[in-house]
């Protein structure tokens, strides 16, 4: 019997994005697609312990692996203007 996903709620975004944050965005977007960990980690390429990394929060994890992450789960970071010079 297949395992099923219980799909979470987006998070609000309080401030500026930090790791926590995001990834509660990219589990929210995984569960709300209805998908596992593990089936999650091979449609994106990375390996499931980077997945949980990024999830979580946890360790190091390469910008490009949280970036192609993102980008697979239709998840859009943006960078917005500063005032300064």
């Amino acid at each position: 019997m297949v395992k099923r996903v219980k799909p979470l709620s987006t998070p609000v975004q309080e401030g500026p994005l930090d790791a926590r944050q995001l990834g509660a965005f990219v589990r929210a977007r995984r569960t709300q697609a209805g998908m596992g960990i593990h089936e999650t980690a091979a449609f994106c390429g990375v390996a499931v312990d980077t997945l949980t990394k990024i999830e979580k929060a946890l360790g190091d994890v390469q910008l490009s692996s949280v970036l192609k992450v993102c980008g697979m789960l239709g998840i859009v970071l943006k960078v917005e203007p500063w005032d300064g010079q």
